[in-house]
């Protein structure tokens, strides 16, 4: 019957994932947030799939164990350094700031104890390092200048959650009727020292003898034994396993052996922290949203309203955004975040909080993670639709003597072609429609030729004065952009030579559709020099990789040109280019047997013909 429960359980978990996750990822909602509607819906007050919350939660806490000693391989301190003055900076007073207002609230508002609050604000102050380097990466923005202000801030947060987390404890002997415990201190002080000195000492030796092993089933056990083995000692002394997770972490962050263990654990870190967030979900008392929404409504625009108001002066002033960055900035980490979930039920364990302060900031601190990915699209779209309305930078007046060469983007191809242009005086205006990109350029100089606005723009094209331009370069990295840029151009200006880059073989007809002649395919040349390095790796000679590469570059191309007369037709390209790999193959053979490799030998002076021939 137990092996027919945990089955029963598992598939129920399972089949909740597999629904929930790609929902909430499909509408850019995050997977975090699938796993807590997954974990309420199976949950004991709503279908009541799974009962055994208390159980659930003791397995998925080992997600977070592994979570922490996964930042703390990151932490190394080069890392740390190289950023400390916006992570030390920003990401300090940010945390300070927003601990100080929101624990005030709730000792002031809400009558929770000195140590409660303390605990409360500070897990409060705790923004979604998931949502947010989520939302960064979905909306190619790491880069851009908030986006390394909010990585910066997310990196401290996730450094605060660790002194947090080990004093929740630690305050909860101070509350208690026998008051503070001054060897509850010691000893977790002691066992502190005795994990880092004895990390800093056996760790990597253990390492370098199970690494002699070459086994990598020993390495992952290897790796578990290390982030448990640290967890359990900690818990042993009364201290957070969390915490002995994260120091083990930050031991091995300088290691050779870092980039090996991040591999091993991360499939195990993944599984077990959804779990984790379903059981959150399953815990999380939703009568209360039923009961009191004008309560749970309240605490979350509080909470969302008071780091808000606290990011904003610290986007601008401390780290020197501009004003839609740091609006920006604050759409992304106003919410809380899944460390507070970690701090909030290690309190309520310990009876810092009641069963229903939990509850309610649990409510409080998902409703504001759903609403993020919200935010931000909201404001993106408010911010763009604005700057049209009151006409601010709807393109950059462009002042410049006659161009020869039109650039339309200005990303990794398009700054390619400008600086070779440059450097060879030839006189070119280049258009970019991302104010991030124009702003970055901005920062390097050499941005005198660049200017903002949508190169699919009539008005624009007339102002860069592409009638007496002698060739546009199409450097566009969206296909859809591209091709209605190149669109409105040949309308236009039908003898203006188009050189446009294509992301693939559709994006390449496309653009011939629109006499676009030979559009260049932004890997191609890239992938053939790398597998020009493969074959004289693997003891070809330099001359014969040449050869063959570029006898495979001529006949992709003519197969791109025949594909070209079909490209609708799916039976049609798959047979083409069955086709095509045959006669390749063929032409390898024949350039591999004794009679070529005799022609090859002889002297070109002698037969200039050969390598018509042998095509």
């Amino acid at each position: 019957m137990d092996s027919h429960h945990f089955l029963e359980t598992a598939l129920v978990f399972l089949v909740a994932t597999v629904i929930a996750v790609p929902l909430t990822k499909r509408f850019r909602l995050g997977s975090v947030l699938g796993y807590l509607l997954a974990g309420i819906v199976i949950g004991p007050q709503e279908l009541g799939l799974v009962s055994d919350t208390a159980g659930v939660a003791t397995i998925s806490e080992f997600g977070v164990v592994l979570m922490l000693f996964v930042i703390g391989l990151e932490l190394s301190p080069l890392r740390l350094w190289v950023m400390r003055r916006q992570v030390f900076g920003t990401g300090l007073l940010q945390v300070l700031a927003s601990s100080l207002v929101l624990g005030g609230a709730a000792y002031f508002l809400f009558g929770f104890t000195a140590n409660a609050a303390f605990i409360v604000g500070g897990s409060l102050a705790l923004s979604s390092t998931a949502f947010g380097l989520q939302i960064l990466a979905e909306r190619k923005e790491p880069g851009t200048a908030y986006g390394r202000q909010a990585f910066a801030i997310l990196l401290f947060q996730d450094l605060a959650a660790i002194p947090l987390i080990a004093a929740v404890p630690l305050l909860a002997s101070a509350s208690t009727k026998h008051g503070f415990d001054p060897y509850a201190v010691m000893r977790t002080i002691a066992a502190i020292v005795a994990v880092m000195v004895g990390g800093r000492y056996l760790l990597r030796p253990v390492f370098r003898f199970v690494a002699k092993t070459d086994n990598v089933e020993v390495s992952t056990a290897t790796a578990l034994l290390v982030v448990m083995g640290t967890a359990w000692l900690m818990e042993m002394v009364g201290v957070s396993s969390t915490l002995g997770a994260f120091l083990a972490g930050v031991l091995l962050a300088d290691s050779e052996y870092r980039h090996e263990l991040e591999s091993h654990l991360e499939p195990f870190k993944g599984l077990l922290l959804g779990l984790f967030f379903i059981s959150v979900g399953m815990s999380m008392d939703i009568m209360l949203l039923v009961h009191e929404p004008g309560l749970v409504l309240l605490l979350v625009l509080g909470l969302l309203l008071v780091k808000g108001l606290l990011l904003w002066p610290l986007g601008r002033i401390v780290g020197g955004l501009s004003g839609r960055d740091s609006l920006r900035l604050v759409a992304l980490l106003a919410c809380g975040g899944e460390f507070a979930f970690v701090v909030l039920k290690l309190a309520s364990d310990q009876d810092l909080i009641t069963d229903r302060q939990h509850g309610l900031q649990v409510l409080a601190i998902t409703l504001s993670m759903a609403l993020t990915p919200l935010m931000v699209a909201g404001l993106g779209r408010f911010l763009q639709t604005s700057e049209t309305r009151k006409g601010k930078r709807e393109f950059d007046t462009i002042v410049t003597d006659s161009p020869r060469v039109i650039i339309a983007g200005y990303g990794r191809m398009g700054q390619i072609v400008a600086r070779m242009l440059r450097a060879q005086g030839i006189p070119f205006v280049a258009l970019d429609h991302s104010v991030e990109q124009i702003d970055l350029v901005q920062r390097f100089g050499n941005s005198s030729e660049v200017f903002y606005g949508d190169p699919a723009r009539p008005e624009l094209l007339r102002a860069a004065q592409a009638e007496s331009a002698e060739v546009f370069v199409l450097a566009v990295d969206d296909p859809e952009a591209s091709l209605r840029t190149a669109r409105v151009v040949r309308r236009m200006y039908p003898d203006l030579r188009i050189i446009a880059r294509a992301r693939n073989r559709q994006h390449v007809w496309r653009l011939m559709d629109l006499g676009v002649e030979l559009p260049v395919r932004e890997t191609l040349y890239s992938s053939l020099k790398m597998t020009r390095q493969t074959l004289e790796a693997l003891g070809t000679s330099p001359e014969t990789a040449a050869d063959q590469v570029e006898r495979f570059r001529r006949t992709d191309a003519e197969l791109l040109k025949r594909q070209y007369l079909v490209y609708d037709d799916d039976a049609r390209i798959v047979q083409t280019t069955r086709e095509a790999l045959k006669d390749l193959e063929q032409l390898y053979q024949a350039d591999a047997s004794p009679e070529a490799k005799r022609e090859r030998e002889t002297p070109t002076d002698a037969k200039p013909n050969d390598e018509d021939v042998t095509r």
